[in-house]
C-alpha cells in the first residue's frame, strides 16, 4: 500500500510538472514616445495583419496576444511623411513592445521581456 506522504509527493510533482509545461502566447503592445498619434500595423505572413491605432504620444497600448512568428511592424505617424518599419520574431512566454522612437527621422525599436 502507498503511504499518504508518498502519494502527496507524487501529486505535488505532477502539479509542478503541469505548471512548468504550460506556456503563454507572445504578446505585443505599442509604446509611442513621440508627441503625436501613431498607428502601427503588425503583419505576420501574407494575409494576417493586426492594426493598433490611435496610440497617443507618451502612451502605450494594451498588450495583445499574437502568434509565434516573424512580424513586420510599420508605423504611420501623425504629421510625418516617413513610415518607419522594423521586423522581429515572437516566442511563447514573451512580451514585446514596439517603440515609436522620438527621433528625426522617426524610427521603431522592439524591446522584449519574459512574462
Amino acid at each position: 500500500m502507498i503511504s499518504k506522504s508518498l502519494l502527496k509527493l507524487g501529486v505535488l510533482i505532477l502539479g509542478l510538472g503541469i505548471v512548468g509545461c504550460s506556456s503563454d502566447p507572445p504578446s505585443v503592445r505599442i509604446m509611442n514616445e513621440r508627441t503625436t498619434k501613431a498607428n502601427v500595423q503588425l503583419k505576420v505572413g501574407i494575409d494576417n495583419t493586426i492594426n493598433i491605432n490611435d496610440v497617443e504620444g507618451g502612451h502605450a497600448s494594451a498588450y495583445r496576444d499574437v502568434a509565434e512568428g516573424t512580424f513586420v511592424a510599420t508605423a504611420t505617424i501623425q504629421n510625418e511623411s516617413v513610415s518607419p518599419t522594423t521586423s522581429f520574431n515572437t516566442e511563447k512566454d514573451m512580451n514585446y513592445t514596439v517603440v515609436v522612437v522620438n527621433s528625426t527621422p522617426p524610427t521603431l525599436r522592439v524591446d522584449s521581456e519574459g512574462k
